[in-house]
């Protein structure tokens, strides 16, 4: 009987460590999505000035920012399963430190910390357990599981954080305990690209340097530009919900904009869904047309005049965001796991998407301080989507063209 080795992917994308990784992914996105709520309620309950709410991104993603260079390095010098169990412990101190009374802006950049750190883990692992053929596949049921996580977490956080804030924070903090014991069942696979100097400077010029090779290649370079301009719009749409709602539907409560996010998280599975289906690394310009179709939607759901109309617009933001988005996750994958290692990749690709939500939520409170109505405020956050990503798609089409 010959024995397993470690390096070679295994093929089944139900295995026990695609399994695990899975469900970890699973509690970790539902208590991040409660969280979000959670931190909204206790801002509204302090009477902060409304400006502060999507301030929360602002202060989550800079984590992210300030971690890119040294996020990669982590995740690919220990095994990935490792990286994500110290990650979620980190969100759940978090968690904990909103409950106890730390700043909700404060906390909420706590559980950024452990974000940052888990990403490139949770997505660089998927290289390492399944072939190179069953990526897409295997970045769709990754999606699927966390779409599904965050619904139910938008769901269950903005009715908990409407009728028992305090509840709310004490199942948050538990699901991140959980996600963390769950990660200790991933097997504990070789690293992938161990780093020899961790010494800050080093580790930036390594950074660096990777990020460099990466935009040097094609394919990865349209991944990380189209799932930043993606995930950017994406992030601001979640808040300007809570800023919509009141003045579109006349409804004041908390779960109506988590439900309505929910809405684009179902969209989304069902798009990375039909992604599965019909694209794969080969054919991955098959998502230009969705991602352009994008903003168009974004513009147009600003005018529904009812839940049934928004809910529409919103599920087909979130088909259209999953189509597109997550062949792009898989081509970079697979390009950062053949050049660079694959946690660098992510992490490389983290900061050009938190670089972009901190853009256009930046953006955002901008003219919201500007008491700029929230309707013209969303049509143009649409137009710069559509914008943008119709360029994307051109210069990938004529250069393919030459």
């Amino acid at each position: 009987m010959t024995a397993h080795n470690p390096t070679v992917p295994q093929t089944s994308l139900l295995s026990r460590g695609m399994l695990a990784v899975m469900l970890a992914q699973f509690l970790s996105a539902l208590a991040d999505n409660a969280l979000l709520f959670a931190a909204i309620a206790l801002i509204k309950a302090g009477s902060a000035p409304a400006w502060q709410v999507p301030l929360l991104q602002e202060f989550f993603v800079i984590a992210y920012i300030i971690l890119a260079p040294f996020a990669g390095p982590f995740a690919d010098t220990l095994p990935k399963g490792r990286v994500m169990l110290i990650a979620n412990s980190m969100k759940f101190l978090g968690a904990a430190a909103m409950l106890a009374g730390l700043s909700p802006l404060l906390a909420y950049g706590m559980v950024g910390l452990g974000a940052a750190a888990y990403s490139p883990a949770k997505y660089g692992i998927l290289s390492e357990l399944v072939a190179v053929d069953k990526l897409v596949k295997a970045n769709s049921l990754m999606e699927g599981s966390t779409i599904v996580a965050i619904l139910l977490g938008a769901v269950v956080g903005g009715w908990l954080a409407d009728y028992w804030l305090a509840g709310a924070l004490y199942a948050i903090a538990t699901a991140y305990l959980l996600a963390a014991a769950i990660n200790l069942l991933i097997p504990r696979l070789p690293p992938s690209h161990v780093l020899t100097n961790f010494a800050p400077l080093a580790m930036c010029r390594d950074f660096f340097h990777a990020t460099r090779t990466l935009m040097q290649d094609r394919d990865a370079k349209f991944s990380i530009v189209g799932t930043s301009i993606f995930w950017g719009a994406g992030s601001t749409l979640r808040f300007l919900l809570v800023a919509w709602v009141p003045v579109a539907l006349n409804i004041h409560d908390l779960s109506t904009p988590a439900n309505l996010s929910g809405a684009v998280a179902i969209g989304i599975a069902l798009g990375a869904i039909a992604a599965a289906r019909w694209v794969n690394l080969r054919t991955v310009n098959r998502a230009l047309p969705a991602g352009v179709l994008i903003g168009l939607a974004i513009m147009a759901f600003a005018y529904s005049g009812n839940i049934a109309t928004a809910i529409a617009w919103l599920l087909l933001i979130g088909f259209l965001g999953g189509f597109y988005a997550v062949p792009l996750n898989a081509l970079l994958q697979e390009r950062g796991h053949e050049s660079v290692g694959s946690g660098h990749a992510i992490a490389i690709q983290n900061l050009f998407e938190n670089i972009s939500m901190l853009l256009m939520m930046g953006l955002y409170i901008l003219l919201s301080k500007q008491q700029l109505p929230v309707i013209p405020i969303t049509v143009t956050i649409g137009g710069l989507v559509f914008l943008a990503i119709g360029w994307l798609a051109w210069s990938r089409i004529r250069q393919e063209a030459r």
